[in-house]
């Protein structure tokens, strides 16, 4: 009892002191015992005690004074050779395929421009005596230096004009036909219809229409010219509409019979292209116009022809540029006529392809150059055509993946 007065009569502060000093000392030699000696004891981790060189790429302690964005450390660029990843290694096969391709574009460059200098360098000698009254002149005397392509020029765009007027709404329907509508089985067979019209030599075409054709759409020529001859495109001189038995020999031999035939010429070529295009429409947006209640119609509307308008663009240039340059059909029809004619529905027209083939054979070596002028710019109408259509199909949906 003598013994446990002065503890019990201690002041309570002594006793927490003590207390606490005794805690501490005895924290202190159990973190003495557990860590090693030289280390933070609050900093014990899985790993530690490990050197930094064989510790996991994640537990290692990081150089701050190395890294990036601090002063006197360069940032390294996105580009820079340390962060480029390094292409694959292409192999034999790859780099041979590589060449190839290379090569066959170059050459198809190469030729198209052997070509306009073939004929820039032999329509020089009429280039440099008629100059730019070339274009503006409608007569065709070479040997007396009077010649132009003004009329020619004027004929061929009508006839092609007319052409893609009535290709293109054939083509269009014929490539919707055989890819959305026709059955299965059928599609096969419709195909290679379209392709084999395509084949049909030109002179067979021109035959045809000029025994055919004619005779079958001289009434519609006529009908167009009573009711809408009012319009400077549709006037016919010499015509009487009100007599039923005038002549309809004005009728022949025009550039709506002409271009009528180049436009079933033209339009096997369209089909194809705007039917390859038609059909890879994505699958996905077309079940979803389905889902959301659209008709068969409904769907080519919304899916079918927005996601087909370069391919129908690039058909109708590619038939454009076809009709352009159509020769042995135009020649065979028309009647040549060397003055302006913007009357299609009257008889006589040209073009420049029929004017070369019409004066190539007694041609005199001024007249040959004089041919060379004219093809030369029929081949740069043409250039200008296809870059166009290639312009505008560049930037088309064709050919872009599904959203779906």
């Amino acid at each position: 009892m003598a013994a446990t007065a002065p503890e019990s009569g201690r002041p309570d502060s002594d006793r927490s002191n003590s207390d606490t000093s005794a805690s501490g000392s005895s924290e202190s030699d159990r973190s003495g015992f557990d860590s090693p000696e030289g280390e933070n004891p609050e900093s014990n981790r899985p790993g530690d005690g490990i050197p930094a060189d064989e510790r996991p790429a994640d537990e290692r302690p990081r150089d701050e004074s190395s890294e990036p964005g601090r002063p006197g450390v360069e940032t390294p660029k996105s580009d820079s050779p340390a962060l480029r990843r390094k292409p694959a290694a292409r192999g034999i096969g790859d780099r041979i395929f590589r060449y190839q391709l290379t090569a066959s574009g170059v050459v198809v460059l190469a030729i198209m421009a052997a070509v306009g200098l073939f004929l820039l360098l032999r329509a020089f000698q009429a280039l440099h005596v008629t100059g730019l009254s070339f274009l503006t002149t409608a007569q065709w005397q070479p040997d007396v230096h009077r010649f132009g392509i003004a009329a020619v020029l004027t004929g061929t765009l009508l006839i092609a004009a007319v052409a893609v007027v009535f290709s293109v709404p054939l083509a269009v329907g014929t490539a919707l036909f055989i890819s959305d509508v026709a059955p299965r089985k059928l599609r096969h067979t419709l195909v290679t219809m379209v392709d084999l019209m395509a084949a049909v030599p030109s002179v067979v075409y021109g035959l045809w229409g000029l025994f055919f054709l004619q005779q079958h759409v001289i009434g519609l020529s006529r009908w167009i010219s009573t009711w809408f001859g009012w319009i400077p495109l549709f006037t016919v001189d010499g015509a009487q509409p009100g007599e039923p038995l005038a002549s309809e020999s004005v009728y022949t031999a025009s550039t709506f019979v002409a271009g009528i035939v180049v436009a079933l010429m033209v339009a096997p070529i369209q089909c194809s292209v705007m039917r390859e295009v038609f059909a890879q429409a994505p699958a996905g947006e077309r079940e979803g116009a389905y889902a959301l209640g659209a008709t068969r119609w409904g769907m080519i509307r919304a899916v079918v022809l927005p996601y087909g308008k370069g391919g129908i663009i690039g058909g109708t240039m590619l038939g454009l540029g076809r009709a352009l340059g159509e020769t042995i059909a135009v020649y065979l029809i028309i009647s040549p006529v060397f003055v302006i004619q913007p009357h299609i529905l009257q008889t006589g027209s040209n073009s420049v392809s029929s004017l070369i083939a019409l004066h190539y054979g007694d041609a005199s070596t001024f007249g040959m150059s004089a041919l060379m002028a004219a093809g030369l710019a029929l081949f740069l109408l043409t250039l200008a055509v296809n870059f166009t259509a290639s312009s505008v199909v560049a930037r088309s949906r064709s050919g872009a993946q599904s959203e779906a």
